[in-house]
């Protein structure tokens, strides 16, 4: 292991599954996707079987508040044990180039670890690795619970750069010819194809460790946001997994103490990408709220008052076109109710994206027991089939500009929560590396 505190980045020790092992077996998505689908995870389960797999290590949100918690958790832990018990990890120490191709995309990445010690999540924050999203402690437990008593982390985390000139994960990408190619497969249930190289060159190394501080200099950083001198400098922003991180925070801050801080557990293991990469598109993630209780119209007047407008529609295409053609100075959020579809229009709103504006609203709603729960999905289809169904709600909302995020974070702190999504469902990370976080 390799530690560059000025960057909060450590070239760390990666676990991958050893050779002979069906890998489309063992990658498995993020486990905070198709949450309302449990369908979904258990085709996984069943295409799996007792295969050696990611599966068993993770814990699918989708049962998380179920009676099956806790006894999955246990699970989880102790097949982590028994893979290192087994022998089925082979340790690569270096960093990991990443290549994703999925719906027509590709976009690259590379692993490595950073520094909790340089992450605060904490709203404000002015760290050099920040949350792009509100953090909510009270999700954090059950998170907690999982990681307290692992031997392994297995990263869904994606960390973005804002590195418009391409100097940091491109430059590795076009030398792959140099490098070992350590897998190479197509993931389950239709989810594009992955490929890893092992990047453990030293003139390699060093040539991302200078890039990445090309991108941290203070006075650089001042010019290129045009900021104050004093501002500190923002290198890592969350791209996916903001509460997965945010979990390995709380239980270094939990534990450090007792264990000294050159711990494994100081380091997560992430995916860093370039917000600039063409392959990586942002998208919208809309809203479902199942089991409404009071009318729609009547909730939005109590708390818009004359503010809101609501434009009735006559099918999903036509709603999805108002949303995303909206050039008006309001703001327009997609509405599919069972039986019927509309655009709500929202003048002189409180927050900078239509997003903030709605979020305000339902989180108000939920407290005064509007409705029973709330989903946050990916994709119109989706959105409009889990909407239409009786006793539900959804809610389409447009994307924002990737280009917008850094300095949107730098300038005004945390958006709103789930304000935006790395693609959609199916081109989540898989789950593919480990790393140890015991001694």
């Amino acid at each position: 292991m390799k530690n560059i505190p000025s960057i909060g980045v450590q070239i760390p020790n990666i676990l991958l599954p050893k050779e002979g092992i069906d890998l489309q077996k063992w990658a498995v998505i993020a486990c905070d996707q198709f949450t309302s689908e449990p369908e979904y995870w258990q085709e996984v389960e069943r295409f799996v079987g007792n295969a050696p797999s990611t599966f068993h290590l993770i814990l699918p949100e989708v049962y998380l508040g179920t009676a099956e918690e806790t006894a999955r958790i246990h699970a989880t832990q102790q097949a982590m044990q028994q893979v290192l018990k087994q022998g089925l990890l082979t340790e690569y120490q270096g960093l990991i180039l990443v290549e994703r191709t999925v719906a027509g995309k590709t976009r690259r990445g590379l692993m490595l670890a950073l520094d909790l010690e340089c992450y605060d999540y904490n709203k404000g924050s002015s760290s050099l690795i920040r949350a792009t999203e509100g953090t909510i402690v009270e999700r954090l437990p059950p998170r907690m619970r999982i990681r307290e008593g692992a031997a392994l982390e297995l990263p869904h985390i994606i960390v973005l750069l804002d590195d418009p000139e391409k100097t940091v994960i491109e430059p590795i990408a076009e030398q792959k010819n140099r490098l070992k190619k350590i897998y190479d497969f197509d993931l389950m249930l239709g989810s594009g194809h992955l490929t890893g190289w092992f990047v453990n060159q030293p003139d390699l190394e060093n040539q991302v460790i200078r890039a990445l501080e090309n991108l941290a200099d203070p006075d650089a950083f001042s010019r290129k946001y045009r900021l104050a001198s004093n501002q500190n400098v923002l290198l890592f922003a969350m791209g996916d997994g903001n509460h997965s991180l945010a979990t390995a925070k709380a239980i270094w801050e939990k534990i450090k103490s007792q264990v000294g801080m050159e711990h494994p557990a100081r380091y997560a293991l992430v995916e860093i990408e370039n917000v600039h990469d063409d392959g990586l598109e942002f998208e919208p993630i809309h809203r479902v709220l199942f089991n409404v209780k009071e009318d729609l119209q009547s909730a939005l007047k109590k708390f818009y008052g004359d503010k809101f407008s609501y434009v009735p529609c006559r099918d999903a295409t036509e709603m999805v076109k108002q949303v995303d053609a909206n050039d008006r100075s309001d703001q327009a959020i997609g509405v599919i109710a069972p039986s019927s579809f509309g655009v709500l229009h929202i003048k002189n709103p409180s927050t900078n994206l239509p997003v903030g504006t709605l979020q305000a609203f339902l989180d108000s709603w939920l407290k005064e027991g509007g409705f029973e729960k709330i989903d946050y999905v990916h994709g119109e289809e989706v959105t409009t089939r889990l909407g239409s169904m009786p006793g539900n709600l959804g809610f389409y909302l447009p994307a924002m500009d990737k280009g917008d995020l850094f300095r949107t974070v730098i300038l005004d702190g945390a958006l709103p929560r789930k304000t935006f999504s790395m693609g959609e469902a199916k081109e989540k990370r898989f789950y593919m590396e480990c790393r140890r976080i015991v001694e």
